[in-house]
């Protein structure tokens, strides 16, 4: 049994600085873990999931168009900040690995690509809609041309 007299913040009295303090540390303490637990998964935080997407695309550009190459460095030194920054929103790097490396996230993230070119006209069939598609995104400076450098 816990006793009021060692918890002076349990008046029905205003509530003073100390113990408003008092009570948000406490609150934390309790939260924090089940806070940390209720993150959403990394496929929904769209700064990541959205920049990776870019970079697929323009991998898959660069792999179909001879014309046009991958900025590889780029890529790399956004996934490291992406990394980073998934990591200050709370993410571990095995659930950072599991999201990259999921048969499922692959999937999805091909799915939506394959959409994007076909809305542009792109054809795996005809390579050179790939070297079109990508000189577009270069001249644009969109956030798919950044990581693609004409030959």
């Amino acid at each position: 049994m816990i006793r009021r007299a060692a918890y002076p913040c349990h008046r029905a009295a205003a509530l003073t600085a100390g113990c408003a303090v008092k009570a948000v540390l406490l609150a934390a303490m309790l939260l924090g873990p089940a806070a940390a637990q209720a993150k959403p998964p990394l496929r929904e935080v769209k700064e990541i999931d959205d920049e990776l997407y870019y970079i697929a695309v323009a991998k898959e550009i660069s792999d179909l168009c001879g014309d046009i190459s991958g900025r590889r460095m780029k890529a790399i030194g956004v996934m490291w900040n992406l990394r980073s920054k998934a990591n200050r929103l709370g993410y571990s790097d095995a659930e950072i690995r599991a999201y990259v490396e999921s048969d499922a996230e692959k999937a999805r993230m091909r799915a939506k690509g394959e959409a994007f070119l076909a809305r542009h006209g792109v054809s795996y069939e005809k390579p050179e809609t790939f070297c079109a598609l990508g000189r577009a995104e270069i001249e644009r400076n969109s956030a798919i041309g950044v990581y693609l450098r004409a030959n």
